[in-house]
């Protein structure tokens, strides 16, 4: 698979919810840390986007935050056998299989309750007016992300969201051609259409829509409005798509995971 272009195009995450549907597992770790396999759900993310060559990533932390700090500045000892010597006072620790992930990773604390668009909002400064792709911490895809960064720039928009059919209890985007009309944010609906699939290219302008309230949603608020003035595009996925909102969900994956080559692993 050939990386990108667009290598540099920094990918932000959400991770701060509280992930209350998976409460078995949330009550002790983040959601974007539950497990599918021997890994967090949040590395199989970043390797999607790293198997297309993104390698910056921006994770927008909230809930038990901390861990995921932790997790990232461990990651090394996380994924190898380690020896630790201590000697002269000092601490030496040396990893015998060091991961080959080529990873920048920084971790922005967004607040324990604020919503998307105001964790969005604190991530600007570190964005330096650049377009980039935005996504979730709990779902798993095998999105085109050469052809989904393509799309957007075949049709001049300020967002670009993978568009995929989902189950019932999600939102809603109707299109017109690649535009979309209007976009609601879980509607019980019986001719449903595309929902937000996450994977999401932004160019930075979104900034100017975003204000200082804590209690801006970026799905409730920010894209019904760009939306409505004709500015959002939907890139339309019917490969695989997969969310981690529940017990069963997660259940899912696993399984999954466990029989080998699951849909979502585009990496060798």
């Amino acid at each position: 698979m050939q990386p990108s272009d667009t290598k540099d195009t920094p990918v932000v995450i959400f991770c701060g919810g509280r992930g209350t549907r998976l409460k078995e597992e949330t009550e002790i770790i983040p959601k974007p840390l539950v497990k599918v396999g021997e890994q967090p759900i949040l590395w199989h993310i970043m390797k999607i986007f790293h198997s297309y060559g993104f390698k910056k990533f921006i994770l927008l932390v909230g809930y038990k935050g901390d861990l995921i700090k932790q997790y990232c500045f461990n990651y090394p000892i996380h994924a190898s056998d380690f020896t630790v010597r201590f000697k002269d006072g000092r601490r030496e620790v040396q990893c015998h299989e060091m991961p080959n992930e080529d990873w920048e990773i920084t971790v922005i604390d967004t607040g324990l309750n604020a919503e998307t668009a105001a964790r969005l909002k604190r991530a600007e400064k570190y964005l330096a007016g650049k377009k980039f792709l935005l996504t979730y911490g709990d779902g798993v895809a095998n999105v085109n992300l050469n052809d989904l960064t393509a799309f957007h720039d075949a049709h001049p928009s300020l967002v670009t969201v993978t568009g995929v059919n989902p189950p019932g209890r999600f939102g809603e985007i109707r299109t017109q051609g690649a535009y979309a009309q209007a976009f609601w944010e879980k509607r019980n609906r019986v001719d449903q259409g595309y929902i937000n699939g996450g994977f999401i290219v932004v160019e930075p302008e979104i900034f100017k829509y975003i204000g200082d309230d804590p209690m801006l949603s970026f799905e409730k608020h920010i894209l019904p409005r760009v939306a409505s003035e004709g500015k959002m595009t939907v890139f339309p996925h019917s490969g695989y798509w997969q969310c981690m909102d529940t017990m069963r969900d997660m259940e899912y994956l696993n399984d999954e995971w466990s029989k080998g080559n699951p849909a979502w692993k585009i990496w060798k």
